[in-house]
């Protein structure tokens, strides 16, 4: 076995490239917030946002008293049907691979039966894409009130069907975002939320010092901003802290508003925002509310390919910031690190049951060309080239190829579940539905030019990396090329 690069990372924390990037031309880069540079305990976070929008809905009424969050329920990139109470999983082209009808997932012949005329389109109001971390509390409540209004439990009273229910559920979660209580949480018991990460202070002082222009940009405001980045970074910046770091910071930027949009900056001065616009050209090393990213580019001076953008969120910060401002993009994808971990494990199996798969084609294909060689027998027409014109014999061999099959079938069916069921129990490869790429793995390619677990994988990349695209693989290609990415 050859030796690993020494300058290369763990597979897991690889930077993995759609587009060309070389890190040379990136003059600027800025960063979300939450769950970008401050990551989150999944469970720990999603269960106590869970709790307050629990407790808003039974102040509304709703029996969710003896509700409990599960995160294991569902994950990022699903999509939520609006129609029809289900959430589900699509591959690249829309077609729908999965589904559960609220909490219970449904098989593969329901789900045929409900999907098998229906192309999932995003841009459809139907359609409600679960593209961020924070969405599996909200995926979790609604899959459970959805089984309670199935039940009739939700009350005669209550005109709710499943988009109101997902209304519902939608608006709650955000009040509960936007109003204190939450975050306040989170910055009284920092340690319980979010890990520290050494190497990320690391990571952007490599940045700062090759002289890329560092900026932040999330939607958070200031009064929880400030104490979480202190909790993530001080520590690992003696006599300095985080604010070094950052040429900007922008608070409440209004993502994906913040792309497109005219709003003006105001100034953070303390703990206080100015009431007036900011005048004038943007100040380094100030903070600011509000904004928009034309005058960002302004301010640096630079051209919208010079400056990458780094978040979570597939379409507020990656989707729009390329499409509008042109910015170089990457999406911080935390899961990717345990699907390429468990990948890695399945490998052995993942190859044998590659080498079955082609048995069975192969025996499929024989199967083809003897029933075809019957059907010409039939009508007196010579049999395909290399097939004896004898129907008992033909007979004979196909009995022997169904034995063959049904036998192959045995050995094929425990492999395929288990590479079904690889970083998610219930939903398997976050980046893959079936043996295509799923509708987030779509999502991801044609808008982040790179994506990785964590902005500290920067720190193997270094400020000076050439990242090159893979040659992508066409059905057409010969066999050792055409593995699928």
């Amino acid at each position: 076995m050859p030796n690993r690069d020494p300058f290369a990372p763990p597979p897991e924390r690889a930077v993995f490239c759609n587009r060309t990037l070389n890190m040379r031309s990136i003059q600027a880069i800025g960063f979300d917030m939450d769950y970008t540079l401050v990551h989150y305990d999944v469970v720990a976070w999603e269960a106590r946002a869970y709790a307050h929008v629990q407790q808003r809905l039974l102040q509304h009424g709703l029996p969710v008293r003896d509700l409990r969050f599960d995160p294991g329920l569902f994950a990022r990139g699903l999509i939520v049907d609006q129609q029809l109470g289900n959430i589900l999983k699509a591959n690249r082209f829309g077609y729908v691979t999965q589904a559960a009808h609220g909490t219970r997932m449904l098989a593969h012949e329901a789900v045929r039966k409900t999907y098998s005329q229906v192309w999932v389109d995003l841009s459809e109001k139907r359609w409600v894409f679960l593209n961020t971390l924070f969405s599996l509390s909200e995926a979790c409540l609604y899959g459970q009130l959805v089984d309670l209004h199935d039940a009739g439990r939700l009350g005669r009273d209550r005109a709710l069907d499943y988009r109101g229910i997902y209304e519902l559920v939608g608006e709650t979660m955000d009040a509960a975002h936007l109003e204190g209580e939450l975050k306040a949480e989170i910055v009284a018991d920092p340690a319980r939320y979010v890990p520290l990460e050494p190497e990320l202070a690391q990571t952007l002082l490599d940045l700062k010092h090759a002289g890329k222009k560092l900026f932040l940009a999330t939607n958070s405001e200031w009064h929880y901003t400030r104490p979480m980045m202190s909790w993530a970074f001080d520590r690992f910046l003696p006599g300095s802290g985080w604010r070094s770091l950052f040429d900007l910071v922008i608070v409440q930027a209004k993502k994906p508003s913040f792309f497109d949009g005219e709003q003006p900056f105001f100034a953070v001065v303390g703990d206080r925002v100015a009431t007036e616009p900011h005048p004038g050209p943007l100040q380094p090393g100030q903070a600011y509310k509000g904004g928009n990213a034309q005058l960002v580019q302004e301010h640096f001076g630079l051209a919208g390919e010079e400056i990458l953008y780094v978040g979570d969120h597939v379409y507020a910060d990656v989707h729009v910031s390329s499409q509008i401002r042109r910015w170089r993009t990457a999406l911080v994808l935390r899961e990717v690190e345990d699907e390429v971990r468990h990948e890695q494990a399945f490998a052995p199996d993942q190859a044998r049951l590659l080498q079955l798969m082609q048995q069975k084609e192969r025996l499929d294909h024989e199967q083809a060309a003897l029933r075809l060689t019957l059907q010409r027998l039939e009508h007196r027409q010579a049999p395909p080239n290399g097939v004896a014109a004898n129907a008992h014999g033909v007979h004979e061999r196909l009995r022997a190829l169904r034995t063959e099959t049904e036998a192959l079938d045995h050995q094929i069916a425990p492999l395929a579940r288990a590479a079904g069921e690889l970083g998610h129990p219930r939903w398997g490869p976050l980046m893959r539905a079936g043996n295509d790429k799923s509708r987030l793995a779509r999502q991801i390619e044609r808008h982040a030019d790179v994506y990785t677990s964590r902005v500290s994988n920067f720190l193997w990349l270094t400020p000076f990396g050439y990242l090159r695209a893979a040659r992508g693989s066409l059905p057409h290609d010969p066999p050792a090329t055409s593995q699928p990415r």
